[in-house]
């Protein structure tokens, strides 16, 4: 049986400690932005929060990779696959010893990262709601109107779905906000399985099969057991303007109506640790991505001999751009990878299909395969006016022209399309 506590994921993968108290208002997303992807995870003091805040928890490969107990992004693919499909059992335990917070949510790590955005914002809860026997388990930012009120931004998918059916019985959804879990929880939370299959179920799979939660203190929702803190709220009827938030592509999504959640009580646990996500930061990207890369990888290798690697950038807020290395057995097949891989994930944009020799996760080598083995007449798909992201502002309500780039060599191109190696050179460079 598996405790989701983030206090021992980072016990496992070490983290640095930042001195002093860091200030809610710039500095705590100044901090993860200087030290991301290039060092251990984060914990700090935040002024006014209750518990030690962490930050850079799946930041790189190699974190995501412990936090699923794998050695390789594959592995990693066909058991977030397995999970989505084989769910495991959650085994109910006794409550912990959480306390009620003082402070209502400003006892949380609300922070206001990038200026011009609508006030501090809780980034990384996870909305534990069931109504009508079906469960949802999904992230939603946060944005803290006082101590017991906040806007949630909510996008037509399953907490919708459960929403608008409690309200059009004439009542609130009764949910349950959890902050500071294990990131296979986070990660699970960011898949999309079909409507009633439990996310806790997903996680509870990806952590071994079993998964121990516990009742939440008023709504009886299940909770992870190991959470740091804990919100008892209830999604009402009332709207309010809800943004400008900086996004994952790092651009400001716009004002909309969105409901208000109502607190009925603030929970943390003194012994664990509460948790933040930086808007288009690289544990943004990493959750946001993830569970669609596994999808693109799922449906090329069903199309194409083997798939080599496949990445959604970080600079397209791990969501519009994909990279996917193939080993071509035919031509044809980088074709047919970028029709699968737009199949896969609706919302990507671009996609460049690159030869294994291309390191996936280096934009110049990626550059490089396109100028050498790429000619736009015949290599080049467009896709126009298709059904895209509404994350990318230069779309149209979502509707987008897409492009596929086939950057591989030809079959018999011989060594005039090999990139120069030297030997004992692993193709990255090392600047301190």
């Amino acid at each position: 049986m598996a405790r989701a506590s983030l206090r021992e994921y980072l016990a496992r993968i070490g983290f640095r400690r930042v001195e002093g108290v860091v200030s809610r208002r710039f500095e705590l997303a100044r901090i993860i932005a200087e030290t991301e992807g290039c060092g251990p995870a984060l914990v700090m003091s935040v002024e006014g929060v209750d518990q030690p805040v962490a930050a850079n928890i799946i930041d790189t490969r190699e974190k995501l990779h412990t936090a699923l107990g794998v050695s390789s992004d594959a592995e990693a693919y066909s058991k977030l696959s397995k999970s989505s499909n084989s769910p495991g059992k959650l085994s109910k335990s006794r409550a912990p010893g959480i306390e009620e917070a003082p402070r209502g949510l400003w006892s949380l790590p609300a922070a206001l990262f990038y200026e011009g955005e609508a006030g501090h914002y809780i980034s990384s809860s996870i909305i534990i709601a069931c109504y009508e026997g079906v469960c949802n388990a999904s992230i939603h930012r946060l944005l803290v109107l006082d101590e017991d009120r906040a806007a949630i931004r909510i996008v037509p998918r399953h907490l919708w779905h459960l929403y608008r059916r409690a309200r059009s019985g004439g009542e609130d959804l009764p949910v349950t906000i959890v902050i500071g879990v294990h990131p296979a929880v986070m990660l699970a939370a960011a898949t999309s399985p079909p409507l009633g299959v439990f996310e806790l179920e997903v996680a509870a799979s990806l952590l071994g099969g079993e998964l121990e939660v516990f009742e939440s203190p008023i709504h009886g929702n299940p909770v992870p057991a190991g959470s740091g803190a804990l919100v008892e709220a209830r999604i009402t009827g009332e709207t309010v303007d809800e943004g400008p938030y900086v996004d994952a592509v790092m651009t400001y999504d716009r004002v909309r109506k969105q409901p208000v959640v109502r607190v009925d009580g603030v929970y943390v646990d003194p012994d664990e640790y509460s948790y933040v996500i930086m808007g288009g930061g690289m544990d943004h990207t990493t959750l946001m991505g993830f569970p669609r890369e596994a999808s693109i990888w799922e449906a090329v290798r069903r199309a194409v001999p083997r798939v080599a690697a496949v990445r959604l950038t970080h600079a397209s807020g791990g969501w519009l751009h994909a990279v996917v290395s193939i080993e071509k057995q035919h031509e044809g097949d980088a074709k047919t990878a970028i029709m699968a891989a737009f199949a896969a994930h609706p919302s990507l944009k671009h996609v460049v299909v690159v030869d294994s020799d291309i390191d996936v996760d280096d934009p110049t080598q990626v550059e490089w395969a396109i100028a050498t083995r790429f000619q736009a007449h015949k290599d080049l798909v467009v896709i126009p006016s298709a059904r895209g992201s509404t994350l990318d502002p230069s779309s149209q309500d979502g509707l987008t022209s897409k492009m596929g780039i086939d950057a591989t060599k030809p079959i018999t191109g011989g060594r005039g399309f090999e990139r120069g190696r030297i030997p004992g050179f692993t193709g990255r460079r090392s600047c301190g």
